[in-house]
């Protein structure tokens, strides 16, 4: 009955509960936009042109940094960069990016997409060259569209990919931890606080282990049941297309 009662106090746990929410947000926002951006530069770097390699490589440079570093390089340039670039431009919206909820979640947010998104495009991209350029060749013949092209033969014949990275992309937002505690470290006031962290500084700071362990299973039982169900979904959708 003790264990239980960890589990039902999650429910009055306002930091518990806020983190959830910013963390779901977050995780939303961030495959949405990992997935359109990977996808877009996978199809550019794709093209024929002089340069397209060292494109890749630029693209997929910032996944090579770790996390920590990461973020610590992107906290200068918000509270540093912006603060410079928003009083040189008289654009207040710049200045202290990082000391608010809303702002700091958009931190967040670009931070990820900047490093990863080079890694989501390297995943289309073993994809795209798989399908066989008869197929464009002979639907470009036909009068099709680059739209209809995309829309009826290349997003159908890259559906197993966008399942592989929707995966990714959803148990990577919901365990970030690195950028979370380099960026923000859950501030102002536990406001940009990720369930990661909160589960961490249960343990850690309260010394609340009983109550982490309570948090950490409910993360895992959230996290597997979103990933498996967006599986199971992508999977089914990949024999409809």
């Amino acid at each position: 009955m003790v264990g239980f009662k960890n589990y039902t106090a999650l429910l009055t746990d306002k930091t518990f509960i806020n983190a959830f929410w910013f963390t779901l947000a977050f995780v939303i926002v961030t495959v949405i936009l990992l997935n359109v951006i990977g996808l877009g530069l996978a199809l550019l770097v794709t093209q024929k042109f002089k340069g397209s390699n060292l494109l890749r490589t630029i693209f997929f440079m910032p996944n090579m940094i770790g996390g920590l570093i990461l973020g610590f390089i992107w906290q200068f340039i918000f509270t540093q960069g912006f603060t410079a670039l928003g009083t040189a431009l008289h654009w207040s919206w710049l200045n202290g990016w990082l000391t608010n909820a809303k702002t700091g979640f958009w931190g967040l947010v670009i931070v990820t997409v900047w490093q990863m998104s080079g890694y989501i495009m390297i995943i289309y991209i073993a994809y795209l060259q798989n399908i066989p350029q008869e197929v464009i060749e002979a639907a470009e013949i036909d009068g099709a569209s680059a739209w209809q092209r995309f829309t009826k033969i290349t997003f159908p014949m890259i559906a197993p990919a966008f399942t592989v990275c929707m995966f990714l992309t959803l148990s990577n937002g919901f365990k970030i931890y690195d950028q979370n505690l380099s960026l923000t470290n859950g501030g102002p006031y536990q406001s940009t606080q990720m369930l990661a962290m909160n589960i961490v500084n249960t343990a850690y700071n309260s010394g609340n282990f009983a109550a982490a362990e309570a948090k950490a299973m409910i993360f895992f039982i959230i996290v597997a049941a979103i990933s498996l169900i967006q599986v199971f979904y992508n999977r089914k959708r990949e024999v409809d297309l």
